[in-house]
């Protein structure tokens, strides 16, 4: 099918923030043909969201600073085209989405654009929207009703309610459960096969890449460094591996096998490509730990709510669960299971309707929620909802100074040594990096020294050398606490750190147990919206023992062939 003209057109753009000494896009050129499905890949920094930021005139006409170049989009030079005319050609889901929904109920927000352009037709538009996105059965609820999932299908019905020709999504499955990421790119796929619209995601999650894209752009340090087609992007994988970037496990699980440059880049290649290439051997069975002790005791806990019709909503049903020391758990399930609610019962966030807690024979009566925090720390998703001084290093002081602890001088000192912050210590922790953030939130939790520490969702967010230095931290983190709780929707962290998963599902403990025999019941799987890291369900198709990570099943290959050959 022949275009007479790309429906994007870069030309070699550069763009400086004011009071920045380089330029954060430097001599971009790029060319988006219509009906493309592009996405553009990069480490933090590498001006990912600042080249998709002029292509709706956000730059250079909201965001100022030092502009070069010619971006056109449909004919339009954004230069010289309001932001509100450009919106009618380019749909744009923000990674922060939460803060594009301006209106109280879901059908309100989903026409709210066409209404604002004085469409006659805006209700039209937003059902359809609504339909596209899966969302028509909750036109007359409330937003604030709706899971984080809902809310993101939300945001894009929004952006898409005005039919643009062009919709960009900035991390797409950021903050979402593998199912909710799913259903994300079914509807991208949707609109891009039955619609024609071009769709650009930023997008540091390689397995959606190979499954849903056609093309791909890498970014480095403010400039483009190719385009490609989905196959050759992803099986450039030295070009990616250099700058922090993953391609699919199946995909590098390939290379270091035979570095033939023909790589297989989807699960359903990766079976081919592997099977019957050499003989499954004797697995070993996991042997579950019988500590007798726990140091932490959860009976039959209730947590319920009032909802908005006045009726009580069970959060937690009647859960029991108990934590011993050197327990390193992953807390999984999808939106709306009952995480949340049991991490703050053991925080001591929320209390209980019924059941009892005990922390290390003590039950939970007995503390006021400031005791209980001596001995349980609750690290946030959002760091910055830690920080409350104007240095790193009185951040961490202001919760031993609150809890009156004498002497805490060298005790801060060793923190900030086994969390490399000792550089960072007098910097204001609000105007750090995304992963230097996450030291300083877990250092402030290791800092009390409590015998429990929960981490929400510690990895969102992270590319992947940040994540990879945020993993480094756990290890640190085990000499100063007695257990680690995770809460995730990271199944790769939840393969290769955690020794015992917890799975919830409708506010009940539905398994427990080591994340080898999670990750090959398929019931369980399928009532918790799980997803298994694609290495793991590699080896499930082919029979292999349990391999958590790239690096266990290349050794475990190598190992066959040698006792095959």
């Amino acid at each position: 099918m022949m275009h007479s003209k790309p429906l994007v057109e870069v030309k070699d753009v550069s763009f400086q923030y004011p009071g920045s000494e380089t330029r954060v896009l430097n001599g971009v050129s790029l060319t988006v043909e219509e009906g493309e499905f592009l996405a553009i890949i990069g480490g933090n920094g590498s001006g990912k969201s600042t080249l998709c930021k002029t292509l709706n005139g956000l730059i250079p006409k909201f965001y100022v600073g030092e502009f070069e170049g010619e971006v056109v989009v449909d004919g339009l030079d954004t230069s010289k085209h309001d932001v509100a005319d450009l919106s009618k050609t380019v749909g744009y889901v923000y990674q922060d989405f939460e803060k594009q929904l301006l209106r109280p109920t879901v059908l309100d927000d989903a026409s709210f654009v066409p209404l604002n352009y004085g469409l006659w037709d805006f209700k039209e538009r937003g059902k359809w929207a609504l339909e596209v996105t899966g969302l028509s059965h909750l036109a007359n609820a409330f937003v604030w009703q709706l899971s984080g999932g809902q809310k993101h299908l939300l945001a894009l019905a929004g952006a898409i309610a005005m039919k643009p020709k062009l919709l960009i999504v900035d991390e797409p499955v950021a903050q979402l459960d593998p199912q909710h990421a799913s259903r994300i790119y079914d509807v991208l796929k949707k609109l891009n096969e039955e619609y024609g619209t071009t769709i650009i995601t930023i997008e540091h999650h390689t397995e959606f890449i190979a499954k849903y894209c056609n093309k791909v752009v890498l970014m480095d340090q403010g400039e483009m460094v190719w385009k490609k087609d989905v196959r050759d992007a992803l099986c450039s994988v030295d070009d990616l591996v250099t700058r922090q970037i993953h391609p699919p496990q199946v995909t590098m699980a390939a290379y270091h096998i035979n570095r033939d440059g023909n790589y297989p880049i989807t699960l359903e290649e990766a079976i081919k490509h592997f099977r019957g290439k050499v003989p499954a051997l004797y697995e070993h069975p996991f042997q579950t730990k019988t500590d007798k002790s726990p140091i932490l005791s959860l009976q039959n806990i209730t947590v319920q709510y009032q909802a908005i019709h006045k009726e009580m909503k069970k959060a937690l049903k009647n859960l029991s669960a108990r934590f011993y020391k050197g327990d390193k758990i992953a807390l999984v399930g999808n939106n709306g299971s009952g995480k949340s609610s049991l991490l703050k019962v053991i925080g001591g966030i929320v209390k209980p309707k019924q059941g009892t807690m005990e922390l290390v024979t003590n039950p939970l009566p007995n503390y006021s929620p400031e005791t209980l925090s001596s001995h349980v720390a609750f690290v946030f998703q959002n760091p910055e909802e830690m920080f409350i001084d104007d240095s790193v290093r009185k951040e961490i002081e202001y919760y031993l100074k609150a809890r009156k602890v004498h002497d805490y001088t060298n005790q801060v000192d060793q923190i900030l040594v086994d969390f490399d912050l000792t550089d960072l210590q007098h910097q204001d922790a609000r105007l750090l990096s995304g992963g230097q953030q996450r030291r300083v939130s877990l250092a402030i939790g290791a800092a009390i020294k409590p015998s429990v520490i929960i981490l929400d969702e510690p990895t969102a967010n992270l590319d992947i050398a940040t994540k990879n230095k945020v993993l480094s931290m756990f290890n640190r983190l085990e000499a100063h606490v007695d257990t680690i709780i995770i809460a995730t929707h990271d199944m790769q962290l939840v393969s290769e750190w955690a020794e015992r998963v917890l799975v919830m599902n409708d506010g009940q403990l539905i398994a427990d147990d080591a994340s080898d025999v999670i990750f090959r019941n398929e019931e369980i799987l399928q009532c918790a919206g799980l997803v298994p890291p694609q290495i793991i369900t590699l080896c499930n198709e082919l029979h292999f023992p349990h391999c958590p990570s790239i690096e266990s099943f290349v050794e475990y290959w190598n190992l066959a062939k040698e006792r095959g050959a």
